[in-house]
């Protein structure tokens, strides 16, 4: 549901990303791996920008972070943590992990359009990382 409002907002907003989504952190692995259906990089390319749910099935976010800051390709990219979660211990963890930014995410559908924007303007617009393999 998160993903479908998240895609809906950003058509809204006329944020120009072009975003693609997975089910769970193992799908996310995949994807990221290009394992399988995600093998063809003109359909799957690798993403400029991470956005990461901690509550995910078969894999949980912390578990994809881990992984994703021990793959060299992956290292630099940035993971913004995208959760429903206050709680101080999952926001340390996340960033002790190697989160680049920890987002609480709307509580009401209204306030999504005001974080899309934000995304765009400071990770799209403004933000700087590093060249893919750096």
């Amino acid at each position: 549901m998160d993903a479908f409002i998240l895609q809906r907002t950003f058509e809204q907003t006329g944020v120009a990303i072009n975003a693609h989504f997975v089910r769970d952190g193992q799908e996310a692995t995949d994807y990221l791996e290009g394992v399988g259906e995600f093998g063809d990089r003109a359909k799957y390319p690798l993403p400029a920008l991470i956005l990461l749910d901690l509550k995910m099935p078969r894999l949980n976010g912390f578990d994809v972070l881990k992984w994703l800051k021990l793959q060299p390709e992956h290292r630099t990219t940035p993971v913004i943590i995208f959760s429903g979660s206050d709680d101080q211990g999952d926001i340390l963890r996340a960033y002790s992990l190697g989160a680049s930014s920890y987002m609480m995410k709307p509580t009401h559908t209204a306030e999504m359009p005001d974080l899309v924007r934000v995304l765009d303007a400071y990770w799209r617009r403004f933000g700087r990382v590093p060249a893919s393999g750096n």
